[in-house]
């Protein structure tokens, strides 16, 4: 198979896992607390944005929250079961 059409299979250590929710969501807490261990344990990355700050995160998920994305893409919502974090991630 031509190197073109392989996609390079990506490390946990090289992925970043986006959290998207808003202040006061118990939902948000809850998920927070599994993505933090998942990352912490596969060395992926995270970061968390805030609906209530960003106008096109908002229109997008408003109804979705939490939600996660891996390398932008999203992964799940509502809740976030670590073991299909886990495998997404590669781990």
């Amino acid at each position: 198979m031509s190197a073109l059409l392989r996609r390079a299979k990506k490390k946990p250590a090289d992925r970043v896992v986006t959290l998207v929710g808003k202040p006061g969501c118990h939902l948000c807490e809850e998920a927070r607390a599994v993505v933090d261990a998942v990352c912490e344990e596969t060395g992926a990355s995270w970061v968390e944005k805030d609906i209530t700050r960003d106008e096109g995160l908002y229109e997008e998920y408003w109804e979705q929250i939490p939600v996660v994305l891996i390398d932008g893409e999203q992964h799940t919502f509502w809740r976030v079961d670590p073991a299909r974090l886990r495998a997404a991630l590669g781990a």
